[in-house]
Formats: C-alpha cells, structure tokens, sequence
C-alpha cells in the first residue's frame, strides 16, 4: 500500500490522502467535520507551534487529554517533527502520573484543562518537565514550567523545514501495564504502527466506502493504530466519540451509517446485557474487530446485531501476531500465525510443546521495525522480554491440529478490567500505602462481563484494624477508578514459597470466598462515588 520510505509515516500517510483527496471528509467529532486537507494543515501548524517552542527530533511530549480531534491533530504535528507521543491514560493520577512523565523524560505535557488539578501536586517534582501547553484550562498558578495556550499553536505559522523522518524513528512510547515491576514504556517505531494499521485494513477488507466508528480512549494504541490508521491507510471515513456509551452506540452507528467498529474488553458482553429490540440487527455495521469475546456468546451475538465478528491476538510490543479472517474463524479462537510474524509455543524449559498443550507464546518479526524497539530507560528488562532471541509475550496459549491458536491464561500477574490493563504491582503499591497494611497480593477473578476483576488480598499491621469502604476510599485517593480493587480479602497471613514469595495461584483458586467484601453490594461504596463526583 505504501511504497516511499517517507510515506510509512504516521504524517507521511495523512500528507499522501490529503495530496490525494484535499476536500474529502476523514474525520467527525461532534457535529465537526475534518477533511484530508484540513487535518493536514492543522497539523502542520501545530508542528510550527512545537517547533517554535523548542521542540524536535527524538523529544518525548506527553499528551493527557481526552478523545478530541486536538488530540489526533498534536499526534501527527509531532509525527512530523520526529518528536515521541507519550499519550496518558486520563484517569491516572499522583504517583503513577509522576512516574510515567518522569520515566519517559518528557520535556513538553499537552493537558487538557479537565485534568490540570492532577499537575499541581506533582509539577515540582519534575524538574525535566520544561513547558504545558494547556487545553481548555483556566491556567496554572505555582508552577515553574512555562505555560502555553493550545490556540498558540493552532495559530503558528505552518512547519517549513521539517526534518526527515523515516519508518525506523520512535512515534510513540506507550506504557505497558507493568507485570512484575513498575509500568514499562515501550518504544514503538514508525513502521509498527503502518503494519499494524495495514494488518487491520487488509484483514477488515476496509475500503473508501467503510466508516470506522472510534469510540476508544486515543491514549490507547488500539484507537490510534487499530482505528484511526486503517481508517487512514484505507481512505475511509472515521466518527470519532469522546468516550463509548453503551445507550448511545447503535443510535450514532445508524445515524452515522458506521461499518465497522473495533471493540475490546468486556464491551460485547455489555451490548449483549442491554434489553433486546426487534431493531437490533437494523444497523450499518457489517463487521466488529476485536478480541475477548466470550465463546458462547459469539454467535449468538452474530446473529442478534447481525454483524461479523473477527478476533485476534495482540499486545502493545508485539502488534497482532495472531488473527482470524472474515473467511475463516472459529469463536473462542485468536486466530493463526499472520506471515508478518514467526510464532512458538514453549514450556518453561524453552521446548516447542506439542498441539493441545499450553505453552508460552514467542513471537519474532519477519520485518524490520515492525515491533518495539526496546523499553525505554530499561535495557535489563529489553534483554529479559529479548531472551534466547524470541520475544516471551508471558501468556499462554495452545493450538490445535488445524493451526488456529486460543489463549488459556497469563502467564505474569497483569490483569485485564474492561478493556484496561491493569498492573499487580501498581496496585499492590497503592494499597501498601494505607498505614494499616503489612502486605497484599493482587490477583485477578473471573467477571460476569469477561476478563477480569480485581481481588486484593491484604494482611494487617500488628494491633491495627480496617474496614474495606475505608481502604476503598484510600484507594480512589490513590489511583484511577478503574484499577481500585472490587474485592477486598483481610487474612492472618498471604500464603507464601520457602523464598517468601506470594503464591497467587492459591489466592486464585480460592478466588471470591464467604468473608470476602464486594464493593459493589455496599451501598457504602456507592454512597462514595456519588460523593467523588459531585
């Protein structure tokens, strides 16, 4: 699709379909529509904008902002410069936003107003945090960092020498959700995020005449590189939605006659949830790309809505490895290898394990830049995710005799909350924070909604006590909504190895048990959130 070494670019792409088709309608948010065109020279102002305050090839810029076009218009503006999006998950907060703006060495945050109070605890402690380019926002008072307007930007003169950039630069350093350690920031070149996109358009059979409906955060890969580019590479149109909704989402695929929508998590299960109408299957979309739907949905699904769903496998670092086709899938299934990709099965040892038998996934590229580069500021963990040359993607899975792979379980103590990956560790750390906790274990649970939910398993100081809406209230202090633990075990001790490590596994087994608290029967818990919001 893509033969010019300038035009597997993120900017490359969008500066091609806008030479191609100037007036032409890419992009709708809100009642606003955005031409190839238009968002091109958007973007290339806002490129001058960086560029005059200081910004160039190899810089890391944070983007914390929620989805609107500004947020796709500063992507492809630092695109252009050879500069590195960090985008923030807007719901993170205190430490871990500290950590992450630190860790990727980020010089420049473009903040939307809504989340500016999140700065002001933290903005003296980054000191390689030079400048904010704010968004909405009434302004930032105690701070040493220079603050900028975001019109100035929309209003600078457009980029004039633009640096060359080519599909082996960094575009993006995107956080993974930090297994066994702190969250890791993984390098992700140019040509990643064009392959990933072709991967989805070939696979999708996307066409100018397709509109892709992207109700996904655009801090998340999947909107950006499973979304907005196949939309791009495709010359299709795109819809973009601040946020998914499950009551609004067949009304604005029908009104905007959407073909096609790219899900995750525990999304169809809520669809499903939702009272049936004789209506259901009179909707424009003709296909659903995701991952995770429940088996013995996945049909029934099919035939409810009246769309095809096609399924696969893929993580931040590796891409899409694995993957059904609209001709060939079978439900529960991730799909088979693409000829993108080399792919293993092995047992702890290193050995290929046989078909039927869980093993972990390795995967290796078959062309250059097509995955992460390495993890940013952590060469010991690049080396470690690099062993024996095979990239361990920590997740098994099996296959059977016909070539199709399916996922069993992780092999690493992440967890997976409607479409969010959720850190073990991160929030192990936060709940530690409470003075009246020793120790805890996160672990994960099964959800009627698919994926999973979070149990943390804690055991107390000596002589102190803690009721769990207290520990939940601490934990809304401490870190965003969506990883505060649903379940809350209080025991004597966590059950350990010779060495004192934490068997989760047992904590798994036992899973939810009769003395353990659930929040969402407290109407405690509810009672707070009422108040957190107001």
């Amino acid at each position: 699709m893509l033969a010019n070494v300038a035009e597997r670019t993120v900017h490359g792409l969008l500066k091609q379909r806008a030479a191609e088709r100037p007036n032409d309608p890419f992009l709708h948010f809100e009642g606003t529509d955005f031409t190839f065109g238009a968002l091109n020279d958007a973007a290339a102002r806002v490129a001058g904008g960086f560029a005059a305050l200081g910004i160039g090839r190899g810089d890391k810029v944070a983007i914390m902002m929620g989805n609107r076009p500004e947020f796709l218009i500063s992507w492809f503006a630092l695109s252009q410069l050879g500069a590195i999006e960090v985008p923030i998950n807007t719901a993170h907060r205190g430490t871990l936003l500290h950590y992450m703006l630190d860790q990727a060495d980020c010089s420049l945050l473009i903040l939307e107003g809504a989340f500016q109070v999140r700065l002001q605890d933290i903005a003296a402690d980054l000191p390689k945090l030079r400048t904010i380019v704010l968004l909405d926002g009434a302004g930032l008072d105690g701070i040493s960092q220079q603050v900028v307007g975001f019109s100035a930007l929309q209003n600078a003169a457009p980029l004039g020498d633009a640096p060359l950039v080519g599909p082996a630069d960094p575009v993006a350093v995107m956080f993974t959700s930090g297994t066994t350690g702190p969250s890791k920031g993984a390098v992700l070149p140019q040509n990643y995020v064009l392959m990933q996109a072709a991967i989805i358009a070939e696979g999708c059979r996307y066409t100018p005449e397709d509109c892709l409906y992207n109700a996904l955060p655009l801090f998340h890969g999947n909107a950006q590189f499973l979304s907005t580019i196949p939309a791009l590479l495709s010359g299709a149109r795109m819809v973009l939605a601040r946020r998914f909704s499950a009551s609004a989402f067949w009304d604005e695929v029908r009104t905007y006659n959407c073909t096609a929508f790219n899900y995750i998590g525990g999304i169809l299960p809520i669809l499903w949830k939702a009272p049936p109408s004789p209506d259901d299957a009179n909707n424009s979309l003709r296909l659903m790309m995701g991952a995770g739907a429940p088996k013995d949905l996945f049909e029934a699904f099919e035939t409810r809505f009246g769309v095809r769903l096609v399924e696969g496998y893929g993580m931040s670092e590796i891409g899409i490895p694995l993957n059904n086709s609209i001709d060939h899938r079978r439900p529960g299934c991730c799909g088979q290898p693409l000829p993108q990709y080399q792919v293993r099965l092995v047992d702890d040892d290193g050995a290929d394990v046989p078909d039927d038998m869980p093993g972990e996934l390795l995967i290796r590229p078959n062309a250059m830049n097509s995955m992460m580069l390495e993890y940013y500021r952590m060469p010991e963990k690049t080396v470690e995710a690099w062993r024996d040359l095979w990239f361990h993607t920590g997740d098994y899975l099996k296959r059977d005799s016909d070539g199709y792979y399916y996922f069993v379980d992780r092999k690493k103590d992440a967890l997976r909350r409607r479409g969010e990956n959720i850190s073990s560790y991160e929030v192990e750390r936060g709940v530690n924070a409470h003075p009246a906790v020793l120790e805890s274990a996160a672990v994960a649970v099964a959800s009627e909604l698919g994926e999973d939910e979070v149990m943390i398993c804690l055991t107390l100081r000596p002589g102190q006590s803690l009721e769990p809406i207290e520990l939940m209230r601490h934990c809304l202090r401490q870190m965003a909504r969506f990883m505060v633990p649903r379940y809350v075990r209080i025991l004597a001790s966590l059950p350990k190895t010779p060495t004192e490590r934490v068997q989760k596994y047992a904590l798994r087994a036992e899973g939810v048990t009769p003395d353990t608290y659930d929040r969402e029967a407290d109407p405690a818990w509810h009672a707070l959130l009422k108040d957190a919001a107001a």
